[in-house]
């Protein structure tokens, strides 16, 4: 590697592994900044519940993406892709690393490998399957996409009504399963890509999932998620951490049962995220108190 190529150094992991004071030592390390690929933390008025770093926490490191957008504001990660590599075209101006903090595995994908050319977008059938949603939920979109393309079922965020739509249409020109249109293409990118994986003992990283819900209810996520009340039907929010206490609030469970579905959700979530993370292969796993090692191989890759 020559002195003068640029690195992206992608940190991804599940959620409370530990990404957070994990990129702060290393970015210390590499004189460098962070920049979020976590779709649940671009919003600023979710912060209990998304556990989006506090200036505390940055510890000075300048950190990007972090609740740069509001809750009303429709943001894609094709909106991302463009955004994140014009930010790194200006902060590889300065640093030769640059490191990608990453959650959400589309959006570490967008910025890595680039979006997939589709198909042009046919206004009928789109809003066909707009219609239907808007008269008949989710549900039946969910189930047509599960029977089309179990294996986009399982990795898209079913929650994100437009990504489930959008994979149902380009079916509908093409005749193919969307998964298949979408494995193979990788954008070529002006930097080079080295990735880290953070994992734990299984159990250990379940203890911690359990604690950072107890931590977050008692640091005031009922009255976060109460001050959401008027937005609850936006994407954002139907995620881990809102969607159980909203159903509580609407007689689904007790109270109970919603800190229990708090936490087994969060576990599924993070169980999820690793599925996802695992499949690149060149991914160097480390646990995040192996900073050293991290290092040492940033610098001989």
């Amino acid at each position: 590697m020559s002195d003068k190529e640029n690195v992206l150094v992608v940190v991804v992991g599940p959620t409370a592994v530990g990404k957070t004071d994990f990129c702060v030592q290393l970015a210390k390390s590499l004189e460098t900044e962070v920049v979020y690929a976590d779709s649940r933390q671009f919003f600023k008025e979710i912060q209990i519940g998304t556990a989006r770093p506090t200036i505390e926490e940055m510890q000075g490191v300048p950190h990007h993406f972090v609740g740069h957008l509001s809750i009303d504001e429709e943001y894609s990660f094709g909106h991302y892709e463009k955004d994140a590599l014009a930010l790194l075209e200006q902060l590889f101006q300065h640093h030769k690393y640059v490191i990608l903090s990453g959650g959400s595995g589309m959006y570490v994908d967008a910025v890595c490998k680039g979006i997939d050319p589709m198909p042009t977008s046919d206004p009928a059938i789109r809003n066909a399957y707009n219609k239907k949603y808007e008269e008949e939920g989710l549900e039946p979109l969910l189930k047509e996409l599960k029977e089309k393309d179990p294996e986009y079922y399982d990795k898209v965020d079913r929650a994100n009504y437009q990504r489930v739509i959008r994979s149902l249409e380009v079916m509908a020109i093409t005749g193919e399963p969307y998964s298949s249109q979408r494995s193979t293409y990788t954008a070529k990118r002006p930097f080079k890509i080295i990735k880290i994986g953070l994992d734990r003992d299984r159990q250990e990283l379940y203890d911690r999932i359990n604690l950072r819900m107890d931590l977050m209810l008692d640091n005031g996520l009922v009255e976060e998620v109460k001050s959401m009340l008027p937005h609850k039907d936006k994407n954002a929010l139907q995620t881990v951490g809102y969607k159980e206490i909203f159903d509580h609030w609407d007689g689904k469970h007790d109270w109970d049962k919603a800190v229990e579905l708090l936490k087994r959700n969060s576990r599924r979530y993070a169980k999820k995220q690793l599925s996802w993370f695992r499949r690149d292969e060149n991914t160097f796993w480390v646990h995040p108190d192996q900073l050293k090692e991290t290092i040492e191989f940033i610098h001989k890759a």
